[in-house]
């Protein structure tokens, strides 16, 4: 049997969905993009123009909830469907969009380069409990105009695995869709194969951006999953309640999904978030806080309510090295999420607020993952009845080592994670170097990437892409592309 946590009651659910509803008929959105306003109002909206709001009505909203898939899938670029968001099934993905690196050798955060990104991107091809890599950090040595597209472009280039991202102006979604046609050729093949996840965030409270709502659009065009980003604060930008949070973020989850699905019904879109509970003493978001994994794995379960998968910014950490509060915030976190059944679980490698990624980390989380993976198969029988036969073995042989069934099933039953995760006695451990879990972590991430194997995407696509990429990158005063990402 799986197993399954739940925070919510289905009575308190329906309670908060339709709290929500009366938030949209009521006091409706602050949409700053004409094209989407004109869009709700031509589906029924209502403009309210004193207070330059968008009311939406229940049949906008049962529209959108009726056209939304229940479950899509993602592919590699090679074509290979590598993830199914669908029921309590569960995937894990970096965290997105850091702006700084934890260097290991000057133990100091840093703005990144194309030359960390890239490393980021061959680690992640070698971390089996990572099912898609994420857009994970901002490199500062490209023109900050292509820095969205920048880094799609060197997860396509340097990892087969699928890619969680996003834009940040409208004009960059152009050379993002650009290159995922590169690899899958036509607009249909690219709807049938979905590769990549934008994510997509109203700014709290109810409002939505020109640039976020327009990116929503382009992506309904093109079929391209989206992710909705709602980010309500505990006590300051949201009610200081967990339920007066879930109230607001499904309110701006709602709305989200009504643009979506009016510009093109049935585009694929996972119900998320990235909620915090505000720590007002520091003035700080904490995502390692208790209350705010809460809060994640409480949507996820109004979101499967309403028949959507979802995502969630959890299994990460605010702390500034990899310590103590970094396991712990982003095991409990991994743990809670995974038992949730959250579909999309993006956080993993993530410290300090969602500001910095540490390749240390990540090697460490991914073992997280693989324990909290494992944990979720439950327990069932596997020939242990009638049980008195294995004991008849264990009294005669004093152990059961070489037993047929340990034989058999050793490998099932057990998770073995690899050298960043210590299990020597202190002998052998001291003998093998005293290794912290920092010096293990290094090791480990230097093994992975010295083991990469470039990706088998067709050398046509690859210099589709490069070609696309160098056009942009010239048309914001760059002559050339960094040396590492050709």
């Amino acid at each position: 049997m799986r197993p399954v946590v739940k925070f919510l009651s289905d009575e308190l659910i329906e309670r908060i969905i339709e709290e929500a509803r009366d938030v949209l008929r009521k006091l409706g959105l602050e949409v700053h993009n004409d094209s989407v306003t004109s869009m709700l109002a031509d589906h029924g909206a209502r403009l309210n123009a004193d207070r330059g709001r968008v009311l939406l009505t229940d049949e906008i909203i049962d529209k959108a909830l009726a056209a939304a898939p229940k479950s899509f899938q993602l592919f590699d670029v090679l074509g290979r469907q590598t993830h199914d968001f669908s029921e309590y099934k569960v995937h894990f993905t970096p965290g997105s969009a850091a702006i700084n690196v934890l260097d290991h050798e000057m133990e100091r955060i840093r703005p990144p380069t194309s030359a960390d990104y890239v490393q980021y991107a061959k680690l992640v091809s070698r971390l089996d409990h990572l099912a898609s890599q994420s857009t994970a950090f901002i490199p500062a040595d490209v023109h900050q105009n292509i820095s969205d597209s920048y880094r799609l472009f060197l997860s396509l280039m340097c990892c087969e695995k699928p890619v969680v991202t996003g834009a940040f102006t409208i004009e960059a979604f152009e050379v993002m869709r650009d290159l995922q046609l590169a690899v899958r050729g036509t607009k249909e093949a690219l709807k049938a194969k979905p590769l990549t996840v934008f994510s997509c965030c109203p700014t709290a409270p109810l409002k939505w951006s020109d640039v976020t709502s327009q990116n929503v659009i382009d992506c309904a065009k093109y079929f391209i999953p989206v992710e909705y980003i709602s980010m309500p604060l505990s006590g300051f930008m949201a009610p200081i309640t967990l339920v007066g949070t879930l109230v607001q973020h499904t309110a701006e989850t709602l709305s989200g999904l009504v643009i979506s699905q009016l510009a093109n019904p049935g585009t694929p879109v996972l119900y998320g978030g990235s909620p915090a509970m505000f720590d007002i003493r520091y003035e700080t978001t904490p995502m390692g806080a208790i209350e705010t994994m809460v809060i994640d794995c409480a949507y996820n379960e109004i979101g499967k309510f309403l028949g959507l998968p979802t995502q969630a910014y959890i299994a990460l950490s605010d702390a500034k090295q990899l310590d103590a509060q970094a396991g712990v915030e982003s095991s409990m976190g991994a743990t809670l999420a995974a038992l949730s059944g959250i579909n999309n679980i993006s956080g993993p490698g993530m410290l300090d607020f969602e500001s910095c990624i540490s390749l240390e980390k990540l090697v460490l989380d991914n073992e997280i993952c693989g324990m909290t993976l494992h944990m979720l198969k439950g327990i069932e029988p596997k020939e242990d009845f009638p049980a008195l036969p294995h004991f008849e073995e264990l009294l005669k042989e004093q152990h059961l080592l070489i037993a047929k069934h340990t034989r058999r099933y050793l490998k099932e039953e057990t998770c073995y994670p690899g050298p960043v995760i210590d299990r020597a006695n202190r002998a052998r451990w001291a003998e093998e170097g005293s290794k912290t879990l920092r010096e293990r972590a290094h090791a480990e991430v230097e093994r992975l990437i010295a083991e990469h194997e470039p990706s088998k995407l067709p050398d046509d696509a690859k210099k589709e892409m490069t070609h696309r990429m160098e056009k942009e990158a010239r048309r914001h005063g760059m002559d050339r592309l960094p040396a590492c990402a050709l």
